[in-house]
């Protein structure tokens, strides 16, 4: 009786684990490219996965195109790195309990013989000057992605519009982008993290840093489920919870390329 008693317990348990799962589904969520060229999301989210036995599928794109897919209630959360177009998602009603994550920086980078001379360069605004005069090369990611944005604003700051022939809009991700500007000898603005992915394949070299207009953070949201009922808000808000957790944030400051740590946990900061 005893035995029986506890098989069927455990066979009860069992089902309960299973309805959970079933209920809960696989997890949707939009993505910046920065997150998924860098390998972090490949590295942390298995943990994820194995720890609660459902499937998160992500979908790397700029985060202009990541937010949109949000908005469109095609994902149940999404994870990005522009702060205004965030609050402005949750402040629309497309987003609910956004938490801050992680940060990294931004940085220049181009060839090791900086024809524009702009290694060492403190000040972006600066910096981004010096390249407009001197008509070298430079490959915008342009697809409103939040490495987009930045760059933009980097513009605005120095009032000057970036069009002309050395001015190459991609319409790409990180990756792509900082594998262009290598071909072309160009310059760039890109996330340090991928950059550090990149760097063996590329042989770009960090020529700016430092400036704290630089900061690049990561917040992540969920979907509103009042606007979207058919998404899967417990799963999402089980994945914000997790990566904001202190298993999540140990994760993301373990993380490193080449011996270096790319990203740096904030959640509750």
């Amino acid at each position: 009786m005893k035995s029986l008693l506890i098989g069927t317990l455990c066979l009860l348990a069992l089902g309960m684990a299973g309805s959970l799962r079933a209920e809960s589904g696989d997890i949707r969520m939009s993505t910046t490219t920065s997150t998924d060229n860098s390998g972090l999301l490949r590295a942390i989210l298995p943990v994820f996965e194995r720890k609660y036995g459902v499937k998160v599928q992500v979908i790397p794109v700029g985060t202009g195109k990541a937010l949109k897919l949000a908005e469109n209630g095609d994902v149940d959360l999404t994870l990005v790195h522009a702060r205004a177009a965030e609050d402005a998602f949750v402040a629309a009603g497309h987003g609910v309990n956004r938490h801050d994550v992680m940060y990294n920086d931004f940085v220049i980078v181009g060839p090791p013989e900086d024809p524009a001379g702009i290694r060492g360069t403190k000040d972006v605004v600066d910096a981004m000057r010096r390249l407009k005069q001197s008509g070298a090369r430079f490959v915008s990611r342009g697809d409103d992605s939040g490495t987009h944005k930045m760059e933009r604003s980097y513009w605005k700051l120095l009032g000057a519009d970036p069009t002309g022939p050395a001015y190459l809009s991609a319409g790409q991700g990180m990756g792509e982008v900082l594998t262009m500007s290598a071909s072309l000898r160009a310059y760039t603005l890109t996330d340090r993290a991928t950059y550090a992915a990149y760097r063996s394949r590329t042989g770009l070299d960090i020529l700016v840093e430092g400036d704290p207009r630089m900061f690049n953070p990561y917040g992540i949201i969920a979907v509103n489920p009042k606007k979207y009922p058919g998404v899967n808000y417990r799963g999402a808000m089980t994945l914000i919870d997790w990566i904001t957790s202190a298993e999540g944030q140990k994760l993301i400051a373990d993380f490193k390329v080449e011996g270096a740590q790319m990203f740096f946990p904030s959640a509750g900061k």
